[in-house]
């Protein structure tokens, strides 16, 4: 069943605003930013220390409570019910967007599946700025965040993007960029690139390259600060390729996605059918004889 959420009217319940941070530069936060949280009932974060001295430079009095990876499941409906009860709650993540790489997610699908509204204020991210600033293509992009920390689930990653004609974008730490970059120049090739460090801070930086030369680059540097990596997509060429699903059955070509990516079977269906360029319904099809044998 379809269901409409008019962000705007009354509700008899509480609503959850998902309200964006500044990445590094406080002049940053908009006004609706300050005034969402200054008027919430309760802001949920997931660094409260953090979060402290954000609200005591703009002089915003909310109440604080810790939501984070480790205890996301007991505080998630604990917020869900005090929204149930009336309350607003502001959700804010350390910086930038809440519920992109961060346990933000699990509250909005809480909170949607309790039919409670969610309001999301436009705002500072670190994955925008940095494609937009990193001389590559923008038509298309698609969203990878944080890479897995094992060499042969990342390699596995590489082979499903390898053949996407979007431009690609990461995230990363300074502790694990050399031996990312590393790896993704092996799985990659001699794509152009561009690492973006300290967006919005006294010491932001663009370094624009091949993956070849942003290796060398890194491996000659003291490497600091949070890094986004934006890389161009595959070209015609190395769609010619063979792709990394060749010689594995299509069910194996399914299940890899649900046990590997987490995706639920509708949404690997759907991708293994876009890989293989096959009719969903054929996949579909082809899955579900499997499992009910």
């Amino acid at each position: 069943m379809v269901k409409i959420q008019k962000s705007f009217s009354e509700h008899s319940t509480g609503t959850l605003y998902i309200v964006p941070t500044p990445i590094g530069n406080l002049e940053d936060m908009t006004y609706r930013a300050v005034s969402t949280l200054r008027t919430a009932d309760v802001i949920a974060a997931e660094d409260t220390r953090n979060t402290r001295k954000l609200l005591n430079h703009f002089d915003i009095q909310t109440s604080l409570i810790s939501y984070h990876e480790h205890n996301k499941h007991t505080k998630g409906s604990q917020l869900i019910e005090h929204m149930q009860e009336g309350q607003t709650i502001a959700l804010v993540s350390d910086a930038g967007m809440p519920g992109i790489s961060d346990p933000g997610t699990d509250l909005v699908a809480e909170a949607v599946e309790a039919d409670l509204p969610v309001v999301v204020l436009p705002g500072a991210n670190a994955a925008l700025p940095a494609l937009a600033g990193s001389g590559l293509p923008t038509k298309e992009f698609y969203f990878c965040g944080f890479l897995p920390r094992k060499k042969k689930d990342r390699a596995a990653v590489f082979g499903r993007l390898k053949p996407y004609q979007a431009t690609l974008i990461f995230y990363e730490s300074p502790h694990r960029l050399k031996e990312m970059l590393s790896h993704m120049n092996e799985e990659l090739g001699a794509r152009r690139a561009s690492l973006v460090r300290e967006l919005s801070k006294r010491f932001e930086e663009y370094v624009r390259g091949t993956l070849p030369e942003l290796v060398q680059w890194a491996d000659e540097q003291e490497v600091r600060g949070e890094f986004c990596i934006i890389v161009e997509g595959s070209s015609e060429e190395e769609r010619q390729e063979e792709a990394w699903w060749t010689g594995i059955s299509l069910i194996d070509h399914v299940e890899y996605y649900i046990e590997k990516e987490s995706m639920k079977s509708k949404q690997a269906i759907k991708q293994t059918a876009l890989d293989r360029e096959l009719p969903k319904r054929d996949v579909y099809q082809a899955y579900h004889v499997n499992q009910d044998e």
